[in-house]
């Protein structure tokens, strides 16, 4: 059987064998779709199905508050994320900076993709702790943001 993210490149391969193919270091450059918080974006996966589009993908090592937050701190700290999130992406696709994903793989829970992201070289996750946005995530247990 094969690993899913062993299946994700095959599928991204035999779909659209240029964008399989990363350039600099492993690095893909997909097309962002959308922002849905501060560490999940939307893309656009060149050669998968229009049912499969589009992809989640989770900013490795960082996790910031959720919109379904507990208390509304939470809540409020997670729309400053996404905000944040959201005027780089647009910042960038407007200057027609490039959106690295790379070290790719699937979340813990099988549902989006796990990538280290760089915004016009940057790293997104750095960028977002930088701010107080955002707190290092290893992948254990997350920390409640209420109190």
């Amino acid at each position: 059987m094969l690993r899913p993210a062993v299946l994700l490149i095959l599928l991204i391969t035999l779909g659209h064998p240029a964008s399989a193919n990363p350039g600099d270091g492993g690095r893909y450059q997909w097309p962002v779709v959308g922002v849905v918080d501060g560490d999940t974006l939307k893309v656009h996966l060149p050669g998968l199905p229009a049912e499969l589009q589009p992809v989640k993908v989770r900013v490795r090592g960082v996790d910031t508050p959720e919109l379904h937050g507990k208390c509304a701190s939470e809540k409020a700290a997670a729309k400053k994320a996404g905000a944040f999130t959201r005027n780089l992406v647009e910042r960038a696709a407007a200057a027609q900076r490039p959106i690295h994903f790379s070290q790719i793989d699937w979340d813990k829970y099988g549902g989006r993709i796990d990538a280290d992201v760089a915004i016009d070289g940057r790293s997104l996750a750095d960028m977002l702790v930088s701010a107080g946005l955002a707190r290092r995530y290893d992948g254990g247990r997350r920390s409640g943001w209420c109190g």
